[in-house]
């Protein structure tokens, strides 16, 4: 049978997404990417901020339109959205057949199987928020083969006023070190050179399973195998940054030296607002540590903007902490109100329009930061991973040790040669154009 899959929402999202592909091509199901053809529909969905809940229940509502016109059997709705709101899904969108919460994909197949033979499943997909995070699944790869997400832990202990994670998906619990490494090698195995660490936090690996911060041992393993190029890190808290993880990051030549850190904000009234753990003196601290021990480092972070109770003084504080600290790359969300955070409760909301208004300001003085900093890389040379050709071009795109896929910026590589997507090649960079950087091969060098 015919089964159209989408994945909605985060990285992490996408690797359950992936462990579903798995057992379900295993149990001899074929996949479609038209929605006329399917027989099967999964929506992994996300309700994280208001906008991906809309777009969840609308690609809902979407696809249940194919029970009237198309050839579905079986509707499937998984992950946060399910999790979160069962009932309510059952009433309003009553095409649904099958509803998996967060911790239940690997009862996918049997939960497919029971629908095409007559059964009721109810609700009884939803597991407690607390199992033991699914591993040891063989993952169906849909990044292109030549990099894919690791997620080396599951849920989050850190109660943001904001964050309704830790009601979807439990608290933080890792995935066995074991476990991990072996899934990184078949990975490999199947022609993956670069591995990105995910996780609601990924600093705190191993807490809960060994009693101590376990991620530089991880990255220790990880650097072992054979054929793995790069090893990225993304979402680190920065105050569960330690010693002993920059001294990994330095030691192991295959660890990217870039950090994705989620600030959130830089004024300290909001961020004890927030229940975040660092005060802007923290940050900063921390960020000069990172830049004096590994000068080359590359730092990624995201903010909110329109916090309640986020004066215009609060937001100038941040703009000038944008401004000093100057990142490497800036993404900025504004203030989401979910439902059953204590943030919701605030007063002082700030308006919509506001919000938008400050999200542009911090873009535009990013966007200066950030053309500044692409103009200083010219005359300067970078390994460049190939991700495809320029069409009608003599160009490829890719991506260096400074870009995660689909949040940052490219290299565009004039060439005559004949690459292929994964191929590393030494770039010197001949120019900038916006975030993005353009260069041309050059076999003299040697990282």
């Amino acid at each position: 049978m015919k089964i159209l899959f989408v994945s909605l929402g985060c990285d992490k999202n996408l690797v359950d997404s992936e462990m579903m592909l798995g057992m379900l091509s295993r149990e001899g199901f074929t996949f479609t990417d038209r929605e006329d053809e399917a027989e099967i529909i999964v929506v992994n969905t996300c309700c994280f901020i208001h906008d991906a809940k809309e777009e969840s229940v609308n690609t809902l509502l979407e696809m249940a339109e194919q029970k009237k016109t198309g050839k579905l059997k079986v509707l499937v709705a998984a992950g946060c959205l399910a999790q979160r709101y069962q009932a309510e899904i059952r009433e309003e969108i009553p095409e649904v057949d099958v509803i998996i919460g967060t911790t239940a994909i690997d009862q996918i197949v049997e939960a497919v199987r029971e629908v095409l033979a007559g059964e009721e499943t109810g609700l009884k997909h939803i597991e407690d928020i607390d199992r033991a995070p699914v591993f040891g699944k063989k993952r169906m790869v849909t990044t292109g083969g030549h990099y894919a997400y690791l997620k080396i832990a599951e849920g989050c202990d850190k109660r943001c006023t904001y964050c309704i994670i830790p009601k979807l998906r439990g608290n933080f619990r890792s995935v066995p070190m074991d476990a991990l490494v072996n899934e990184a090698k078949e990975l490999v195995e199947q022609g993956v050179k670069e591995l990105i660490l995910v996780a609601q936090e990924t600093t705190v690996y191993g807490q809960d399973l060994y009693g101590k911060k376990s991620l530089p041992e991880l990255l220790d393993r990880l650097n072992e195998i054979p054929g793995l190029y790069w090893i990225r890190i993304l979402y680190c808290y920065p105050e569960e940054i330690t010693d002993e993880l920059v001294e990994a990051i330095k030691r192991n030549e295959k660890v990217c030296h870039y950090l994705d850190m989620p600030i959130q904000h830089g004024c300290d009234a909001i961020l004890k607002r927030m229940g975040r753990r660092t005060t802007g003196a923290d940050l900063r601290r921390i960020i000069a540590n990172l830049r004096k021990e590994i000068p080359d480092i590359c730092l990624r972070t995201t903010l909110i903007t329109g916090f309640p109770g986020e004066t215009e003084e609060y937001h100038e504080q941040l703009m000038e902490f944008v401004d000093e600290l100057e990142f490497d790359r800036l993404g900025v969300f504004t203030y989401s109100v979910e439902e059953d955070t204590p943030a919701a409760l605030f007063e002082d909301q700030v308006e919509e329009e506001v919000k938008e208004e400050r999200k542009a300001c911090l873009m535009e003085l990013q966007q200066e930061i950030a053309y500044e900093k692409a103009e200083d890389m010219v005359g300067k040379h970078l390994m460049v991973m190939i991700e495809g050709k320029v069409a009608d071009e003599n160009a490829y795109v890719g991506r260096s040790y400074k870009d995660a896929p689909n949040v940052d910026g490219y290299v565009f590589v004039n060439t005559h040669r004949e690459l292929m997507t994964g191929d590393f090649v030494p770039v010197k960079i001949t120019g900038s154009y916006e975030y993005d950087l353009i260069g041309e091969i050059d076999d003299e060098f040697t990282q």
